[in-house]
């Protein structure tokens, strides 16, 4: 869709999320019941919404000035993209959240798609209480039989790029010995 010109003017010309100003397009902010539901946002931004299993956390901390817009529908994709970074556990989603206003027509608008309806979300915390995201390191901090393994993981080892278990949050994935185990966050310390 061609970028009209008082969308063009509003936006400055650049993306009213992000900020950056090449590859703009039209994005329409569904459901098309509400009016002036279209905002201007580059291929990357598109890319990441319209695929969320590939979301770049760290490209969406733009969100933190974005959703302070004027324009409802900005405010509308803000709060939906940060709900999407906070089921994923990304803590300072929820941190924005919590300082996002919606009168009660954004908030119907931006809870039409069904997007924040999902279960609470599980957080990962090592022996310290240490947050634990994905490709984080940790290291064991007691000796660890392998059950079906053969071996004993030993205190100190590190496990680098581990994964989360996302449907239970003493749980995290990691290669020991070059074998993909299972291991409980509370034998283990974020490095």
């Amino acid at each position: 869709m061609k970028i009209d010109k008082k969308l063009l003017e509003r936006s400055q010309g650049v993306c009213e999320l992000c900020g950056k100003d090449h590859n703009l397009q039209v994005y329409v902010v569904e459901p098309e019941t509400y009016n002036e539901n279209h905002i201007v946002i580059c291929e990357t931004c598109s890319s990441q919404i319209n695929a969320p299993e590939s979301m770049d956390e760290n490209h969406w901390r733009c969100l933190n000035d974005s959703m302070w817009s004027e324009v409802t529908a900005i405010q509308v994709m803000a709060w939906r993209l940060l709900q999407r970074l906070n089921h994923k556990g990304i803590i300072w989603a929820q941190d924005l959240l919590d300082m996002l206003y919606l009168d009660e027509d954004a908030q119907s608008w931006a809870e039409a798609t069904g997007e924040g309806n999902k279960e609470e979300v599980i957080i990962h915390k090592d022996s310290n209480g240490a947050v634990l995201q994905n490709g984080d390191s940790v290291v064991l901090i007691k000796d660890l039989k392998v059950s079906g393994g053969g071996f004993t993981a030993k205190r100190g080892t590190a496990v680098r790029r581990i994964s989360l278990v996302y449907d239970n949050a003493e749980h995290i994935e990691g290669k020991v010995e070059g074998q993909q185990i299972v291991i409980l966050t509370k034998y283990v310390k974020k490095i």
